[in-house]
């Protein structure tokens, strides 16, 4: 997994088109629904520059943060400086969390499941997570599906355009394994009006329905829901991103 140190000075400004507060809402919802246990304690993981923290913090939960990219982080903490938000951050790699104690629910948004690597790193994920897991917590999370990868990412070129930035995402398909490579380039103006380029790279790959479904199951979750784009209706064959609920069985001695 890559620290994107690059990608995070620009990731608010690509992801403007995103509407954190409907997202954050929608999540609310599946958890007013689903929700059994008393607690509010939210982790919010791979939670990146803090945009979907601070909406589920404003929202009435007492949020941990957690992402191993210091520079996603550092944003994410400028926010909750600005907002006074009661937000915690942590420094870790979503494979291996470490808790204080348990948690209530766990969100996983925009295909971070995806940038893991490998099955063996997803599995790491989802042990992590149910270990920290309260009795009858909530385990949300979304993924980019293999149509996704197939025919909308695939080996496609896509541009970006801000007042002061110009990106190109370039995109390379190996069909075997569902897995994406993006390469990103970056020309920022200066004030001097000229542009400096940089450029970041990083791969996400796409799992079954099957393979997701497995691995909750063996590490103690029971999937409760599984929704289309951001919708309560079933996935369907040209879903791009499936949202998973799924619930924790398993009793905690204490951690």
């Amino acid at each position: 997994m890559s620290g994107y140190s690059v990608f995070a000075r620009y990731y608010d400004e690509l992801t403007a088109n995103i509407d954190y507060k409907k997202r954050a809402e929608y999540f609310n919802e599946i958890i007013k629904k689903f929700k059994t246990t008393d607690g509010n304690i939210l982790l919010d993981l791979a939670c990146g520059t803090g945009s979907i923290s601070e909406e589920m913090a404003r929202l009435g939960y007492d949020v941990i943060g957690v992402d191993n990219s210091q520079e996603m982080l550092g944003i994410a903490l400028d926010k909750k400086f600005d907002s006074g938000l009661n937000i915690q951050y942590l420094c870790q790699d979503m494979r291996n969390i470490d808790m204080f104690g348990t948690i209530d629910i766990t969100i996983c948004a925009l295909d971070s499941i995806n940038h893991l690597a490998n099955i063996d790193d997803v599995r790491k994920v989802f042990q992590k997570v149910s270990l920290f897991s309260e009795y009858n917590g909530l385990f949300i999370f979304d993924i980019n599906t293999i149509y996704k990868h197939k025919n909308i990412l695939a080996n496609n070129t896509f541009t970006y355009e801000t007042d002061n930035l110009y990106c190109i995402w370039e995109n390379s398909l190996n069909p075997k394994n569902n897995e994406v490579k993006m390469n990103l380039e970056f020309f920022e103006l200066e004030e001097n009006g000229l542009y400096s380029r940089s450029s970041d790279s990083f791969s996400e790959k796409a799992y079954s329905e099957e393979i997701i479904d497995k691995l909750l199951i063996e590490n103690n979750f029971d999937i409760l829901a599984k929704y289309s784009d951001d919708t309560f209706n079933p996935p369907e064959e040209t879903t791009q991103r499936i949202i998973y609920v799924a619930r924790c069985r398993l009793m905690k001695e204490g951690i």
